[in-house]
């Protein structure tokens, strides 16, 4: 067993709790629909980023709302470089798995698509 990496990314309209949690629900609900072999118990990690701009929740509360009770959650602020897509939470789940690179589904949703066309493009 390897350790891979699962990238995902979403957007909110606006800096509330509400918005940031539903969100971040919505992302890691669609990473475990998208990798149905991921289980939690074999998840070592999961790092959360959010843009300067918000700051209502932490995202790794949203995740605990979905499940993700037991799994070491850490949030943290991304380096704000100008023109940078705002309003993102950017998610890097650490899965425990034999699946190959190219197996593993990375997850970009509403704006955050356009951090990452080429994975989009690549789930169809």
């Amino acid at each position: 067993m390897v350790v891979r990496g699962v990238r995902g990314a979403t957007t909110c309209e606006q800096n509330t709790e509400e918005e940031i949690l539903s969100a971040t629900r919505e992302l890691m609900e669609k990473i475990c629909i998208a990798n149905p072999n991921l289980k939690l118990e074999d998840v070592a990690s999961v790092f959360f980023s959010v843009t300067e701009d918000l700051n209502a929740a932490f995202p790794a509360r949203g995740a605990r709302q979905t499940g993700w009770e037991d799994v070491p959650l850490l949030d943290m602020r991304e380096i704000p470089v100008p023109g940078s897509l705002p309003h993102c939470i950017r998610v890097l789940i650490h899965w425990n798995t034999n699946q190959a690179q190219d197996e593993i589904v990375h997850v970009y949703l509403h704006e955050a698509v356009k951090l990452r066309p080429d994975m989009v493009a690549r789930r169809g």
